[in-house]
This record gives C-alpha cells, structure tokens and sequence, in this order.
C-alpha cells in the first residue's frame, strides 16, 4: 500500500532524467519496450519538447516530489489517416509496481485522449507481462490480435499481444 497517493500531472523538462531512468531500466532489463539503447539526457528531450502535448501528452505520477512512474500517447503512424488514433504506453518505477500508479496513469491518458478528440488508443504488450494486459483490460482495452514472434531481445523470440480502445464507439 502506498503512504502517500500519487498526484498525476503533465510532464516537464524537469522530469526526464526520472522518465529516461524508469524506461532505460526496461531498455535493459525488461521486455517492456523493444528499445535496446537506452534514452540519455540532451540527447534525447526531444521526446518529450518535439511532440503535441495536447494530442500526444506525457504525464507523471509523483509522490513527494519523485516521479514514480509515467505514460504517453504516441502517435500510432505518421499517416494522416491515422491522426485519430495513438499508442498508449505505461511505466511504473520497480519499487512502485502494483499500488495503483499505472491505473492512475493510464486513466489519466484515457482522459486526455477524449479531451483531444481521439477515437482509438492501442496499447502492444509483450508476451508474459500478463499486469499490464490485466491493466489495459480494466480500462476496457480488448485483445485485437498477436503479432507472432516479431521481436528479439535477450535472446528470446517474443510475440506481442495487440489491444484497442475505442473512444467514439
């Protein structure tokens, strides 16, 4: 149980360096993002200045002044018939992980999506992180389909589970 509930709100500047160490800790360690190198300071802010924080928000969990986990909408393609729809993505601090900061965060990306008109939200989840399918199936997400072994990292073969939100449905 958390002493203190976290509070949700956009993401700054600030907040990269806690952002790039709560990722690079799956760039290393996990299966949670196929990224292999990890995210440095300087080099990679644009992540976070470059994008459209209305259409695309980053926002933190924060307890006392500590982000202890975060969440973005990313675009899902480049495509302009694809402007209706965004990836979710959520990350929550090893020491964090099963109080309730992920569904705080991504109820929080579900708002913001509605806000800004979205219609989709997809979430790509790697094989055996059954918390994070239960997460996005409390929010309603549903199984579309499963890319099968698309990915390597570790030297394991990896498949991942495909799911959707419909917004405007």
């Amino acid at each position: 149980m958390l002493a203190q509930r976290p509070s949700v709100r956009d993401a700054r500047t600030d907040d990269l360096a806690a952002i790039f160490e709560i990722y690079n800790h799956e760039v290393l360690h996990g299966t949670a993002t196929f990224d292999t190198e990890p995210r440095a300071l300087g080099r990679d802010d644009g992540w976070l200045t470059a994008r459209d924080r209305e259409r695309h928000p980053v926002v933190v969990a924060v307890i006392d002044d500590r982000v202890v986990g975060w969440a973005s909408l990313s675009p899902w393609s480049t495509r302009g018939a694809y402007a209706r729809t965004a990836e979710a993505s959520v990350y929550v601090h090893t020491e964090h992980r099963g109080q309730g900061v992920g569904s705080l965060l991504l109820g929080a990306l579900v708002e913001r999506a509605r806000a800004a008109g979205l219609g989709v939200i997809l979430a790509r989840i790697a094989e055996a992180n059954h918390s994070s399918v239960h997460l996005f199936e409390r929010f309603g997400f549903g199984h579309i389909g499963t890319q099968r072994r698309c990915g390597e990292k570790f030297g394991r073969i990896l498949d991942v589970e495909l799911m959707d939100l419909h917004l405007d449905a």
